[in-house]
């Protein structure tokens, strides 16, 4: 995995600024993985995808992570900060990148049902946004590989709730993170609850606070020097800083 430069991190947020969360995902993944095929990085599970944005995140703007979080209970903004080492170790094993298209199958039996199935990919997610409202039908058709009831073929649309519901739960054992949740509690009402953790949604709004500072930035030491951005984003943060105090004049 290649760490972002200051030129990347513009670049990607340039690039991302319209895309889908889906396609958001694949780009900062292009970019970290450059010697990775694009259609390699696609057929990443999901899990596998967020692990590697977790490990991404934490060489480009550290471990800690914070926020707030509405409470279901009381309404409330719940402050959140906690450590991305808390969600993935260090032991955590980045996945491979294989050219080829094998297909995991994953059997799963249940009372009256058999059934063998893959994990969702980011090509799955980026097909779903052509059709928001079948999304739950679309991923069912792509990742159900057969079904049968009682030794009768079924269609993965036939299948009932809870065979749908122990289908995700079996699919989050197999890929840990693929539902990355955290566990919450209200310090004004005590509600307990688990919100589900969107590392796309969080890295890129990170990402777009830190260009929206950084073109600040370039914009007044370009315009104090007549330095060229390529040149300014070369520096380091610190050297940076330190100009930007001159032309202050603190």
């Amino acid at each position: 995995m290649r760490s972002f430069s200051a030129s990347d991190l513009l670049t990607v947020w340039e690039r991302g600024l319209n895309g889908s969360p889906a396609e958001r995902a694949l780009l900062l993944l292009r970019s970290a993985f450059p010697d990775a095929t694009p259609a390699s990085l696609a057929r990443l599970t999901i899990g596998q995808r967020d692990l590697c944005l977790l490990k991404l995140r934490e060489m480009t703007f550290g471990s800690n992570l914070t926020g707030v979080a509405a409470c279901p209970g009381c309404g409330d903004q719940v402050e959140l900060d906690f450590d991305i080492r808390d969600i993935a170790s260090d032991e955590a094993k980045l996945p491979d990148f294989p050219d080829d298209e094998a297909v995991n199958e994953i059997p799963l039996t249940l009372p009256g049902w058999e059934l063998r199935f893959r994990l969702p990919t980011s090509a799955d997610l980026a097909s779903l946004q052509l059709d928001v409202s079948q999304a739950k039908t679309k991923l069912l058709e792509a990742c159900v590989l057969s079904a049968s009831r009682e030794g009768e073929p079924a269609q993965p649309a036939e299948l009932p709730d809870e065979v749908v519901a122990a289908l995700s739960e079996r699919m989050a054992m197999e890929d840990p993170y693929l539902n990355i949740t955290l566990a919450l509690k209200c310090p004004a009402c005590s509600h307990e609850w688990q919100m589900i953790f969107d590392i796309v949604g969080y890295f890129m709004s990170e990402i777009t606070f830190w260009a929206a500072r950084m073109m600040r930035e370039v914009h007044r030491l370009a315009s104090a020097y007549g330095w060229r951005e390529a040149d300014i984003l070369a520096m380091s943060a610190w050297r940076r800083q330190r100009y930007l105090e001159l032309i202050s004049g603190s």
